[in-house]
């Protein structure tokens, strides 16, 4: 079965000030990564503003992101909603499934199903598509948990549902699954800032935001916990500690497009409702990566 093992990037959609997407720094981004010891990448998630993305948008960023990776790294495509049927219409279009290693499809939002409601929905898209499905659980964002006994049940009855990004921000929870799950099923943290002790419970991994700012020092500090290396991994963790803090603190992916701005590698615009980082938070992040070792 497959495993899913170490730093899984969320990659952003890098904008240019009109508002376009600005596919010379989507590709920086992608050699960027995929230089520096990250393992797989996320296209079309959460951190890359996909609800903000026309339809052909969508399809342009996976083909820029494809053509930049070469095929060096497996990649993962976000394909998730609130409307059953329409993802698996979604899933059924791609032409070659193959190109991806799996789909991750985030837990239904703003319907607030119930958890038979939620077990349900990944039924139909498993049975009703030949795709491997990595499940997406972030609570903050969807209004709802899919809790362990239901992330269990999917795992037990479907062998194409092969993980879960688990991002409830609750570490038990995670230990919950890791402590049942079977043995090929992926449990892969969804927060950077939990990631350390979901793995040296027994996760596989992360996919993650910073990593994208700091592709090699994640990937290192991934595979050291993995070899319980604790002490040097989270050295690491410490070091760029202030940095994740501040990655969130004018929300997701602002605060990373400020980084990547500051480091070279893509201009920090959003798209609205998104606001552009302030002035403060760039000088606070120039003032944490001035402190780092």
């Amino acid at each position: 079965m497959k495993k899913l093992y170490g730093t899984g990037v969320a990659l952003v959609t890098p904008f240019k000030r009109n508002g376009y997407i600005d596919f010379n720094g989507l590709e920086k981004l992608v050699k960027y990564v995929t230089d520096n010891n990250v393992d797989y990448l996320v296209a079309l998630g959460t951190t890359a503003e996909t609800a903000t993305l026309k339809e052909e948008e969508k399809h342009d960023v996976v083909k820029c992101i494809q053509s930049a990776n070469y095929k060096q790294l497996p990649l993962i495509l976000g394909i998730g909603g609130n409307n059953t049927k329409d993802i698996v219409k979604k899933i059924n279009s791609i032409k070659n499934l193959s190109d991806f290693y799996a789909i991750l499809s985030v837990s239904p939002y703003y319907n607030r199903p119930s958890q038979e409601g939620i077990y349900q929905h990944f039924k139909s898209i498993v049975n009703c598509t030949e795709a491997d499905i990595i499940l997406y659980n972030v609570p903050k964002r969807t209004g709802s948990n899919i809790m362990p006994d239901t992330v269990l049940r999917l795992a037990f009855d479907f062998k194409n549902i092969i993980g879960i990004k688990e991002a409830s921000g609750n570490v038990l929870q995670s230990y919950k699954i890791l402590q049942h799950k079977p043995e090929y099923f992926n449990l892969i943290s969804g927060d950077d800032f939990i990631t350390l002790p979901v793995v040296l419970g027994g996760g596989e991994g992360v996919i993650s935001v910073i990593a994208q700012g700091f592709p090699n020092q994640i990937s290192d500090m991934i595979s050291l916990a993995r070899k319980n290396n604790i002490k040097k991994a989270f050295s690491i963790f410490y070091n760029i500690i202030e940095i994740i803090d501040l990655i969130y603190e004018e929300g997701n992916p602002t605060g990373i497009k400020t980084f990547l701005s500051i480091i070279g590698i893509c201009d920090p615009y959003v798209r609205l409702p998104l606001l552009i980082g302030t002035p403060s938070l760039r000088e606070k992040m120039l003032h944490s990566l001035n402190k780092i070792k």
